[in-house]
């Protein structure tokens, strides 16, 4: 029997109607749900502050993918239950009190977040709540096990990835049924009708959150919103699934799913994907599902080990003496390093707002163990410019790169770009992709073409060092003294 009136359920990381265990609820308890979005005030601050530091105009695509992603959600709302969402701009503790006042709300539901400040942001909002005495719910959906649920035989979190999926894979078969079947929601679900929210600004209204928010809507590079997302799903499904274990390091090959965004966003459910994982025994899908265990684990440290976000997982390594130049930094940025796989990833990057998970491991080890920068410079940038961003998949394939992580590579790994560029992408076709004055360049010279003459530069119509930089630093020499400057702190 249903115990309330009226419920608000708030989306953040969860922006579908379907699957959704936080909107699942509130509509078996409640007589009538309103669905609100907030742009977060302090977010969107924090964005333009970024955007001032790597001066650069301050435009985000994710801002346009979840407000195009809004935009589809609106429309199923309008369409099939005569409804709208209801959109904020401002900061949620001082937001929600408010919609649940206006519109008599007496629970509010949403689906927990593990990111320090959003633990701390939801606190705050909970806190208000308990002030006024409305009840809220909420609930786990953005995983599949939380940190308390994976556990060692000492109950100690994992630290190591391999004992953490197999821990995971014996919980997830011991209660794989309830995890086989999607959340229905109630065929009597009834959301609050646009009658009642016609004074309400909608999210169609494109040039009012513009003007609001003050950071433009950028079209993203994909294709935003949960019909697409399932429609790329069907096509990893069909065509790419069952190979991915061959195919999911070549970053020219269509290989992997390509809904690293729509999982950020959730555009699609976790439950979803790890669905389609077990319904064959192939090496494909059993790889996926150990990518999407690697995205749980992170998640675990993340919540559990806070200060990750701003210190290393491993204290010792706070105290590595950072060697590297700033205008190697800039370079590495803007795609300028004179190393072809290294440069055409950030191009990629800089212009879509996508890179292949190779390549972030690749430009990773070399901005920390070639360039000998800080890893918290490679994942501010990442953060700003990655339409997935999540900020413990990022802080954690960082803290890999760099070492310092948890379960990371030792820090004698270093990936020697030129190696990595031949077996990777052989034939040179995403170097050329992304840097065009290479494309004379054979697959013989274009992973080093400062070895080409200078004469044969000429006739391949790009010199090295005019057309193309000549390498900004000598690998061979980098990488001893990125060892040296381990071993400084090992000693």
């Amino acid at each position: 029997m249903k115990e309330f009136k009226r419920g608000l359920c708030w989306l953040r990381r969860d922006l579908r109607l379907e699957d959704n265990t936080a909107l699942h609820q509130a509509l078996t308890q409640c007589d009538e749900v309103l669905i609100c979005f907030i742009f977060d005030e302090q977010i969107l601050n924090h964005l333009r502050s970024e955007f001032e530091y790597f001066e650069q105009r301050a435009s985000d695509p994710r801002l346009g993918y979840i407000y195009e992603s809004l935009l589809e959600l609106d429309q199923n709302l309008n369409q099939q239950y005569n409804s709208q969402i209801l959109i904020r701009y401002g900061h949620p503790v001082e937001m929600i009190p408010q919609i649940c006042k206006q519109y008599k709300i007496e629970k509010l539901f949403f689906n927990r977040d593990y990111e320090p400040q959003a633990k701390k942001r939801d606190l705050a909002v909970t806190e208000e709540l308990n002030k006024q005495k409305i009840a809220f719910q909420h609930t786990k959906d953005h995983v599949i096990f939380e940190h308390n649920q994976v556990r060692n035989g000492s109950g100690e979190i994992y630290r190591v990835f391999t004992p953490y999926k197999n821990k995971w894979l014996d919980l997830f078969q011991k209660h794989q049924e309830s995890f086989l079947k999607p959340l229905k929601n109630p065929a009597q679900s009834s959301f609050l009708s646009i009658t009642d929210l016609k004074s309400e600004i909608t999210i169609k209204d494109r040039s009012h959150w513009e003007t609001v928010s003050k950071i433009l809507f950028q079209t993203p590079s994909i294709s935003a919103g949960r019909k697409s997302a399932l429609e790329q799903l069907k096509k990893f499904k069909a065509q790419a699934l069952a190979q991915y274990h061959d195919n999911r390091d070549f970053p020219i090959r269509e290989g992997t799913s390509l809904i690293s965004t729509a999982i950020r966003h959730g555009v699609v459910s976790i439950r979803e994907l790890v669905r389609i994982s077990i319904e064959e025994k192939t090496s494909g899908h059993q790889i996926w599902l150990s990518e999407l265990v690697w995205r749980e684990f992170y998640q675990m440290l993340l919540d559990t080990h806070p200060h990750v976000k701003e210190r290393c997982f491993k204290p010792e390594y706070d105290q590595i003496k950072w060697r590297g130049e700033a205008h190697t930094f800039k370079a590495w940025c803007e795609g300028q390093t004179g190393y072809p796989l290294v440069d055409a990833a950030m191009r990629g990057l800089n212009q879509t707002g996508q890179m292949h998970n190779r390549l972030r491991m690749v430009v990773g080890s070399f901005l920390c163990k070639t360039l000998l920068h800080d890893w918290r410079l490679g994942e501010r940038y990442f953060a700003l410019k990655l339409l997935d961003f999540d900020l413990a998949a990022n802080n954690g394939g960082w803290q890999w790169c760099s070492s310092t992580g948890c379960d990371s590579q030792p820090y004698f790994r270093i990936f020697n770009p030129y190696t990595q560029s031949k077996k990777f992408d052989s034939e040179g076709e995403f170097i050329k992709l992304w840097c065009p004055e290479l494309q004379e360049y054979s697959a013989k010279w274009i992973h080093k073409p400062d070895l080409v003459t200078p004469l044969e530069q000429i006739n391949m119509k790009c010199q090295i060092g005019v057309d193309y930089p000549l390498a900004i630093v000598d690998y061979e020499l980098m990488r001893k003294s990125a060892l040296e400057m381990y071993q400084e702190i090992r000693d």
